[in-house]
C-alpha cells in the first residue's frame, strides 16, 4: 500500500496524536520532535535547552484522505491565530504548523495556509481603513496567523512512554472536545 507522511504541530502532541489516530485513511501516527538538531529528548525540549517543536507524524493513505482534509481537521482543533499557545500548553515548542516531507506537497500546503491566513479578513482597502484607535473596528478582523508551513528538516520520535499517551492514560486532561469530534463524525 502506498502511503504519504505529513507532520503537524500545535499544542500537546498527545492530543494531536489521539485526534489523527482516529481519522479515516490515517494508517499510523507517531509523536516526536520536529526540526530539532542533534539528539533531542522530551526533557530538553521542555526546559528549553534544545530547540524543537513537539508534533505528530501522520502516515496516511492518499486514496482515502488528503492533505487538505487533514489540515482542515488540524485547524478545527487548534487555533492558528494563537502564538505559541494551545489550551494550557504555552511556549515555542508548542507552536502550530504544517511540515511537509515531499516537495510535491508544498503547493497544496501553501494554498491551504494562504486560505487560513486570510480567512475572515476584510479586503485590503477596508483593512487599511481600520485602526486600533477606531472604536468601531473589530480586532478579530486584524488577527494574525501564527501557524507556519515549511519543509520538514528532521523528525525524531519521542520515547515509547509518550506514544499514544492519552490511550494509556484515558483520564488525562485535554482541551480538545473529542466527544464533539465523534459526534460530527470527524473522527471515529
Amino acid at each position: 500500500m502506498y502511503t504519504k507522511k505529513i507532520y503537524f504541530s500545535g499544542g500537546s502532541f498527545y492530543e494531536l496524536q489521539e485526534v489523527f489516530a482516529h481519522v479515516r485513511g490515517v494508517q499510523d501516527t507517531c509523536v516526536g520532535y520536529i526540526n530539532g538538531s542533534g539528539q533531542v529528548s522530551h526533557e530538553m525540549v521542555q526546559n528549553g535547552s534544545q530547540k524543537a517543536i513537539m508534533g505528530v507524524e501522520i502516515c496516511y493513505d492518499p486514496k482515502k484522505t488528503d492533505i487538505s482534509t487533514l489540515m482542515d481537521i488540524l485547524f478545527a482543533v487548534i487555533n492558528p491565530y494563537s502564538r505559541d499557545k494551545q489550551g494550557e500548553c504555552a511556549g515555542s515548542m508548542y507552536s502550530s504548523g504544517v511540515y511537509y516531507a515531499a516537495a510535491e506537497d508544498a503547493p497544496l500546503v501553501d494554498l491551504h495556509m494562504n486560505f487560513i491566513a486570510n480567512r475572515g479578513r476584510p479586503p485590503a482597502a477596508a483593512e487599511a481603513s481600520l485602526t486600533l484607535n477606531d472604536p468601531n473596528h473589530d480586532r478579530r478582523l486584524l488577527r494574525r496567523c501564527y501557524a507556519r508551513a515549511m519543509p520538514l528538516q528532521c523528525f525524531q520520535p519521542a520515547g515509547e512512554e509518550h506514544q499514544h499517551y492519552l490511550r494509556k492514560h484515558p483520564g488525562g486532561h485535554t482541551f480538545i472536545d473529542f466527544f464533539r469530534l465523534r459526534e460530527l463524525r470527524i473522527i471515529s
